[in-house]
């Protein structure tokens, strides 16, 4: 992202009354995931932008305004900010109907004008003709959507979503992603999306900030975060289960899951001990019915350990014969029923070389044999 792009930018240090160490900025249209275990300092985060909390030390800056500066002399308060703010249980007045919820964020417009655009912002967000009701006669989602509705009726630089799909049902979690993908195809400003959920991060952001203990850990694209984790420790807060201690040797060849592979990817890392995290993607079951060159490459025999029903999956946690390590990765349920796939059974996969990722070594290791 170039510098021109960029119009929220944040740097925040402090030790009470949580520790912040974080670095993040977004650009126009961007939807950045701020993402880490519980108590990792998330909401805090998003209060410092909102002008809720001001952090001891830190800057804010969206667009050319200057929000709180690093010297401690600016701090512009959150009435002043425009911001969007989207909480995870709706804060919506009990006592207002849809309308005047969404009508109390349009203090900057005037009149008649007031009410066409409330309803305008109900109508993106699909509450047409629920105008007059009130919250407690909504649905948690629809809940959301006017808590959302509020938010962008402030015309804000900057939209702000903590945890907002939480508290409703996964059917309807489904259906607001659908309708937040929509709006902000139609959203020139920086948004950021407060969530540990990974599946969540993966469908609705274009980047990603992993904090922990209130410090940033990695930024970037999703791709990037995801596929290329810079430490073993980050992989496992971003979810990934493949995660194994190795050999690199001189050869460039990797010693792990007991066999060797040719790995793809350039590194700067030595011989010796590595981490290795093994994308599911990179995971190929050798099929009776359909051989492919793809199981030549890599191949380990496994036996079925566990078999968990995720959905249309089943998750499959394999042990590799030979070895005391495990691999996961999943089969659609079809796949699995085709190819008599059962617990304790026998399994070939093959692990293509172009989905391994190495990282500097968590822990020491034995030297290649």
């Amino acid at each position: 992202m170039d510098d021109k792009a960029i119009t929220l930018q944040v740097r925040l240090t402090q030790t009470v009354p949580i520790a912040l160490d974080v670095q993040l900025q977004c650009g126009k249209g961007e939807m950045l995931a701020l993402t880490g275990p519980s108590g990792s300092g998330k909401t805090t985060v998003l209060r410092c932008i909102a002008g809720l909390h001001r952090a001891a030390n830190g800057m804010v800056k969206c667009n050319d305004q200057v929000w709180q500066d690093r010297q401690g002399k600016t701090f512009i308060g959150a009435q002043q900010r425009r911001v969007g703010l989207v909480f995870q249980q709706y804060a919506l007045f009990p006592h207002l109907n849809v309308l005047q919820n969404v009508a109390i964020a349009l203090s900057h417009v005037k009149g008649q004008d007031k009410k066409t655009k409330a309803m305008h912002w109900l109508s993106l967000t699909n509450m047409s003709g629920m105008h007059d009701k009130r919250p407690a006669q909504l649905s948690g989602g629809q809940r959301q959507r006017v808590a959302l509705a509020r938010a962008l009726a402030r015309e804000p630089d900057v939209l702000l979503l903590d945890e907002p799909f939480s508290a409703v049902d996964q059917l309807t979690r489904e259906k607001l992603y659908r309708e937040l993908a929509l709006i902000r195809s139609n959203l020139n400003i920086p948004m950021i999306l407060v969530t540990h959920d990974m599946l969540e991060v993966q469908q609705l952001a274009d980047s990603l900030c992993l904090i922990h203990h209130g410090k940033t850990l990695q930024s970037g694209s999703i791709n990037d975060v995801m596929r290329k984790p810079e430490t073993a420790r980050i992989a496992r807060l971003l979810g990934h289960k493949n995660i194994y201690t190795a050999n690199l040797n001189a050869n460039k060849q990797l010693h792990v899951l007991g066999t060797r592979i040719d790995i793809h990817q350039q590194t700067a890392l030595g011989t010796g001990p590595v981490s290795v995290l093994i994308e599911p993607s990179a995971i190929i079951m050798h099929r009776n019915d359909r051989p492919s060159n793809g199981e030549r490459e890599n191949p380990l025999s496994t036996q079925v350990n566990e078999m968990v029903a995720m959905g249309e999956d089943w998750l499959l946690k394999l042990d590799v014969l030979g070895t005391n390590e495990q691999i996961s990765f999943r089969v659609s349920r079809h796949v699995a029923a085709r190819n008599n796939i059962e617990t304790n059974g026998k399994l070939k996969v093959s692990i293509l070389s172009e989905g391994i990722h190495l990282m500097p070594a968590a822990q020491a290791t034995s030297p290649l044999p």
